[in-house]
């Protein structure tokens, strides 16, 4: 069974590698760490390790790191592309790829999170917590890159369960 893809876009006002180095290697910056994370209140950051091969975790204020996926794809400035599977085993992760095009006045960031059937059972539900939760960090993605005072995500996936 298919189940369908999440496709989300958003507009910065950044050139393309600008976009891409921010959305990668300072994604520490603008994740909402405190709503959508595994350790949520206390984790501090998340980092995504710059290559293919590299991580993508969370750190807590403890110290513990918790896996989130794996970079498949590192082609800057035009693309990532990696695994997702915030606090369940590798073998359910979904992939995400990202986009960045230039356009006028900036780049276009483009996400596509597929592969809820390697979720099994539980990747229906899981899709509707993503389709939910994925244009609230986008948001803060895109406040960050603007220079804008964020707003608070809505409620999404916290990762847990």
């Amino acid at each position: 069974m298919s189940i369908a893809s999440i496709q989300r876009s958003v507009d910065v006002p950044l050139a393309p590698a600008a976009a891409f180095d921010l959305f990668a290697r300072r994604m520490g910056e603008w994740w909402p760490m405190a709503t959508h994370s595994l350790g949520l209140r206390s984790a501090v950051g998340c980092v995504l390790e710059p290559q293919a091969g590299g991580r993508i975790f969370e750190r807590t204020a403890e110290g513990l790191e918790s896996l989130w996926g794996t970079i498949l794809t590192w082609e800057e400035p035009r693309r990532l592309v990696f695994t997702w599977h915030p606090g369940r085993h590798a073998d359910t992760a979904q992939q995400v790829e990202v986009r960045f095009t230039a356009q006028t006045g900036g780049t276009r960031v483009e996400l596509e999170h597929r592969g809820w059937e390697h979720a099994g059972d539980r990747g229906e539900a899981l899709r509707q917590r993503y389709h939910a939760g994925w244009p609230g960090v986008l948001a803060q993605y895109q406040a960050k890159a603007s220079g804008t005072a964020p707003t608070p995500p809505p409620p999404g996936p916290a990762f847990h369960g």
